[in-house]
């Protein structure tokens, strides 16, 4: 009987069928190479070790529930099944649980998620806003039944019991507490009903505090305009939720401390500044009462229209001598004015003519100072102290003022 001939497709399915038979299910551990997400939402790698790789596959709706992104390098175990890819003729292992080796799951997640968000700018100091000191409501986003709401309740009703507390009722584990949370900050900023937000719940371990660490809460965190503070698990746990918020409390009760005042603290440092206010006060009012004392016993304030009387006397006194003073002065000024106007009377053309001197002019009026300005039978007008006379040249004098004063 001749052998029997098989196609290339039908062998490839007989050792897919043999494959899948021999291993339904398996683990496998190596490092990832050549990781690739495709846009389909289908991630392929290959797992190695020292003597061998595999080919692996990881279809979207397996990878949508990974909390960690594989990456090249990094070491993990793969429980998948374990098949035959027809078209190439290639043995692959379908993945439909992936596991980080030497860091767990969720933590590897935790960091990736804080470096990307890091990098992003969403823990940036720049951004935070400070907490009001006097809120006068505040938003709570946590569990109504659960412990972190007592101890809010109680820090709270203890400090200010005035202040309204707005509690938003939230699942704080489980699949759909993260949409629960982020719709809660975003509903408290829609409203604008709160001066500050508390988002809390109690501790636990990393995956019951897991909410908290997912993407979408720390971006409506980020988002807020209202101040937001985070109180997640004990002191020692950290979320991805504290690096957003623009404040860490390190568990609910110091949150509502934070958040809160101490009116009975308050009240008390109100009365002691109240009671330093009246004392400084009463201080000053002595402190002027005594001064005022001092000035109404001078004795200006004791007989003021004698101090009046004695400065209107005063002044009388000022205006007498002011008169005197003025008057002395206006006739010194008169003796000199009179002096300088005799003076200015000896020099005056008339004072001369009135000494025996003339004044002579041509009949133009133009002044004869010299016998070079004149000619025989010129007609001259000559002014004196006493009228004139109009005369006429005769003869010409060259040496008339020999004989005057000795000339």
């Amino acid at each position: 009987m001749a052998d029997k001939i098989y196609t290339i497709t039908q062998l490839t399915k007989d050792i897919r069928e043999l494959l899948e038979g021999s291993f339904p299910t398996v683990w496998v551990e190596g490092e990832i190479s050549n990781y690739l997400r495709h846009t389909s939402g289908h991630r392929y790698f290959t797992l190695k070790d020292q003597g061998a790789q595999i080919r692996c596959v990881i279809w979207r709706w397996s990878g949508n529930g990974l909390f960690f992104e594989p990456r090249d390098g990094m070491k993990v175990r793969a429980f998948g099944q374990v098949t035959v890819y027809e078209k190439s003729g290639q043995y692959q292992l379908v993945v439909s649980v992936l596991q980080p080796v030497g860091i767990g799951e969720l933590e590897l997640a935790f960091q990736q998620l804080k470096q990307k968000l890091s990098q992003e700018g969403l823990f940036d100091p720049e951004h935070k806003v400070p907490i009001p000191k006097f809120p006068s409501k505040i938003g709570v986003v946590t569990s109504p039944t659960g412990a972190a709401i007592r101890d809010i309740l109680n820090v709270t009703g203890r400090r200010a019991p005035s202040i309204e507390i707005i509690i938003w009722p939230v699942a704080v584990q489980g699949e759909d507490a993260a949409r629960q949370i982020s719709y809660a900050i975003r509903g408290f900023n829609r409203l604008k009903i709160v001066d500050v937000v508390i988002l809390s719940r109690g501790g636990g371990s990393l995956e019951d505090l897991w909410a908290f660490n997912e993407e979408e809460v720390a971006r409506a965190i980020y988002d807020s305009e209202i101040p937001v503070i985070s109180a997640v698990g004990h002191e020692i746990d950290f979320s991805i939720s504290d690096f957003v918020a623009d404040l860490r409390a390190p568990t609910p009760s110091a949150a509502a401390e934070i958040a809160v005042p101490d009116t009975v603290e308050l009240a008390s440092r109100i009365r002691d500044l109240a009671g330093n206010l009246v004392a400084t006060m009463l201080g000053l009012i002595a402190e002027r009462n005594r001064r005022l004392q001092e000035l109404s016993s001078r004795y200006g304030l004791k007989r003021p229209l004698e101090m009046i009387a004695q400065r209107a006397q005063r002044c009388d006194e000022l205006v007498r001598l002011l008169n005197v003073h003025m008057a002395h002065r206006m006739e010194s000024h008169k003796q000199m004015a009179k002096s300088l106007a005799e003076k200015l009377e000896m020099v005056s053309p008339k004072a001369i003519l009135g000494r025996g001197y003339a004044y002579c002019r041509d009949t133009g009026g133009v002044p004869v100072k010299s016998f070079r300005q004149v000619a025989v039978d010129d007609t001259l007008d000559v002014i004196f102290y006493e009228g004139g006379v109009e005369s006429r040249v005769t003869r010409i004098k060259p040496d008339a003022l020999k004989g005057i004063n000795g000339s």
